[in-house]
């Protein structure tokens, strides 16, 4: 009897330390009814907003499940549009880091802009190829967001020789993610089985490239969102064209680092 107690004790002690140990379960991120105030801000300018209609920000961010004091890196943040929403969801704690390459020389007018209005004071700049992080701590992100981008690996401008290894880009999303860290991933789809190559004149992909790519990364996917898929996109238009743009069909993935 004296034996079954020492043990059962001790089986409690291991409990109790290894809750105390454990780290705090984390708050919920933002539903999509609390990006109502952020789109409303009369700060965001005019153009920004006559977008929100059909990109669908609230959606896309609370899937991506955003909260006060994240650490977020944007990849190919384009000229800001998603990175006024992200500064303010994640708030003065949180941090943003806003990438996009070198060769997307629109970005620094566009950023400037915006940092010269008060805008983005949580963010710091990144101009690198998505495979060159290096500048963004191991470990030190709690969401990575691709927003309309992952084809890019597969599209070089005329004044490139490209902008990233695949195969290095997604390690070096895992590298930066925290245990745990998600990895929002969302492009304009292409058919099932076309090449990478169609990137290079529609500026589209095919879905599974993209999930194939991340689990290979050693990434767990978690889900999809249909948001923004448009069953009326036959995929064969440039996504520029005036007959799609900004409604082509759109996927949108949610993965995870490992703990």
């Amino acid at each position: 009897m004296k034996r079954s107690i020492i043990a059962a004790t001790s089986a409690l002690a291991l409990i109790v330390a290894a809750c105390a140990s454990a780290p705090p379960p984390q708050k919920p991120g933002l539903a999509a009814a609390a990006y109502a105030a952020i789109l409303a801000d009369p700060g965001r300018p005019e153009a920004d907003r006559k977008d929100d209609e059909a990109r669908k920000p609230a959606e896309v961010l609370a899937f991506a499940d955003l909260r006060p004091g994240d650490n977020v890196l944007e990849l190919e943040a384009g000229r800001g549009w998603y990175s006024e929403i992200i500064s303010t969801a994640i708030g003065p704690t949180g941090k943003l880091v806003v990438q996009y390459p070198p060769e997307f020389a629109y970005g620094d007018a566009a950023f400037k802009a915006r940092t010269d209005a008060g805008r983005l004071k949580n963010a710091e700049i990144l101009k690198s190829h998505f495979d060159d992080l290096q500048q963004v701590a191991s470990g030190s992100v709690d969401r990575v967001l691709w927003i309309l981008g992952p084809h890019e690996l597969y599209y070089t401008p005329p004044n490139s020789r490209g902008l990233g290894n695949d195969e290095k880009t997604y390690a070096e999303i895992v590298r930066v993610l925290k245990p745990g860290g998600l990895f929002i991933a969302m492009d304009h789809a292409a058919d099932p089985g076309a090449s990478v190559t169609i990137a290079q004149t529609l500026h589209r992909i095919d879905p599974s490239v993209v999930v194939a790519a991340a689990q290979s990364a050693g990434l767990k996917m978690l889900g999809r969102s249909e948001v923004l898929a448009n069953p009326e996109d036959d995929h064969h238009a440039m996504v520029f064209d005036a007959t799609i743009r900004r409604h082509t069909d759109q996927f949108l993935f949610k993965f995870q680092k490992k703990s």
